[in-house]
């Protein structure tokens, strides 16, 4: 894992990771803080055991709704920060677990594998940084020092903006087209990937 840690690729990889599930849960989250439903029509008069039905219970619930969308919302801005990503993912956990297990237990179609994938990605940022985080569990940590590409500032800026104008789109455009959202992230996220590799070739460049 450790030598798996230096390769830039895998660096990017775990970025582009925080950024993406950070972004889904932020996406999420405001719909709910806002008190909207989830669906476009009640679930009220569907089967009790549908997932359509369970979602109008939670909706109808109030408090408990934007609870949820407030603990998605930390969660989604803590792994997107990068500099606080193992804290996001630690807090990401039970969120995604939870969501996980709700359409295993509901018919969601293709739905599992969608939030498998994502469980598994959250799981796979836990053991990236399994060597500080294993202080959790009174176990010796192994702290990494050296100037490493994921910790550039870079990332942070980057992170801040997609958190900036995924919050801002959700939160106060009602008719959003989610199409312009996915296309905006990834021009965000396009520029900062190469801001970042010129900015990593330079410093290589004024160390040789």
């Amino acid at each position: 894992m450790y030598k798996l840690r230096n390769k830039i690729w895998a660096q990017i990889f775990i970025i582009y990771t925080r950024y993406l599930i950070g972004g889904a849960f932020v996406f999420a989250s405001l719909i709910k803080i806002k008190g909207t439903r989830f669906t476009t029509e009640s679930g009220e008069f569907n089967p009790i055991n549908s997932a359509w039905h369970f979602f109008e219970t939670m909706y109808q619930s109030g408090l408990y709704w934007r609870f949820i969308g407030i603990g998605q919302l930390i969660a989604g801005f803590l792994l997107m920060t990068q500099r606080y990503s193992k804290l996001g993912a630690l807090v990401n956990l039970p969120i995604i677990l939870n969501i996980f297990i709700i359409t295993l237990s509901y018919y969601f179609a293709y739905t599992p594998v969608l939030t498998g994938l994502m469980l598994f990605a959250n799981l796979m940022l836990i053991l990236w940084d399994w060597g500080e985080l294993k202080i959790l569990f009174n176990l010796k940590p192994s702290y990494d020092n050296r100037l490493r590409f994921e910790n550039n500032s870079i990332w942070q800026w980057i992170g801040l903006m997609l958190f900036s104008f995924t919050f801002i789109y959700r939160a106060f455009v009602d008719k959003y087209h989610i199409g312009l959202w996915f296309i905006t992230c990834f021009l965000i996220g396009l520029i900062g990937f190469i801001v970042g590799l010129y900015q990593n070739r330079k410093s290589k460049s004024k160390s040789a």
